[in-house]
């Protein structure tokens, strides 16, 4: 039987845009040996932990919507967008099961804010800068990112052999592997959030376009491009996914203590 992977429907406002982008995740997640469980964001606590219970992994995908300001201490600007409050509530009931178990976790695009934003981080509400973070859906390559050596993902772009000329992770002393992304999105991580690591940033202005959990036990990958749209064209992309999809197989619930009888 596959791996079972929860994945929420991106959107609770926006069917043509769920149509168009959820069968996308499926299809990546499929194609590296995984099923998905799609998680409605219409169903009661109980019917989601209930879910929960019975995967693996979590897989946070994108959204047409923003994450809520206030919910790291800021109001918002004029070109911020609305939140999702199903959405929300959705994703914070499966981070919360992932991190409580550490089932492995994969967030993209605003999948990556949600989890940067939960773990107490911030966010840039509304990117300007020289780079064009979302020059739409089609372009394969929309800028090159410095991925940091040591993280996880420099790991997987090893392994998928796309590397391409050194560079240096901006703000950070390390050196850093080059890739190209795709990109689509106009917030990014402002400050990252407890123990997550800054894993790849824009070669061209410094945003931050990946984070990591701290810790080896514990597969926590977050990106700001969309590996699923270039599955078929990327191994990078598969290297991504593939991680992810073994991290959910080899997964084991945490082992608790028996308690020791009182005489």
């Amino acid at each position: 039987m596959p791996v079972q992977i929860a994945i929420p429907v991106p959107t609770s406002t926006d069917l043509e845009y769920n149509g168009r982008c959820l069968p996308m995740y499926v299809k990546a997640l499929e194609a590296a040996g995984a099923e998905a469980v799609i998680v409605p964001l219409s169903e009661p606590q109980a019917q989601v932990a209930k879910l929960l219970a019975g995967v693996q992994g979590i897989l946070l995908p994108g959204s047409l919507h923003d994450v809520d300001p206030q919910r790291y201490g800021e109001e918002a600007i004029p070109e911020c967008g609305e939140a999702d409050a199903a959405r929300t509530a959705v994703d914070e009931l499966m981070l919360q099961d992932a991190f409580n178990l550490k089932k492995p976790i994969l967030g993209i695009c605003h999948g990556t804010q949600t989890l940067n934003v939960w773990r107490n981080g911030s966010l840039i509400q509304d990117l300007k800068t020289d780079v064009n973070h979302s020059p739409g859906r089609e372009v394969v390559k929309a800028h090159p990112v410095n991925i940091a050596e040591g993280s996880r993902l420099a790991a997987l772009l090893a392994e998928s052999g796309e590397t391409l000329t050194g560079g240096t992770l901006t703000g950070s002393a390390g050196s850093a592997v080059v890739a190209q992304v795709n990109s689509s999105h106009h917030q990014a991580v402002r400050v990252p959030g407890d123990n997550l690591l800054v894993s790849a940033v824009s070669a061209g202005d410094g945003v931050i376009e990946a984070v990591e959990l701290d810790t080896p036990e514990h597969f926590v990958v977050a990106v700001q491009w969309h590996p699923e749209r270039t599955y078929a064209e990327s191994a990078f992309s598969r290297a991504i996914f593939a991680a992810f999809t073994e991290a959910a197989e080899t997964w084991q619930p945490p082992q608790v203590e028996a308690s020791v009888a009182q005489a």
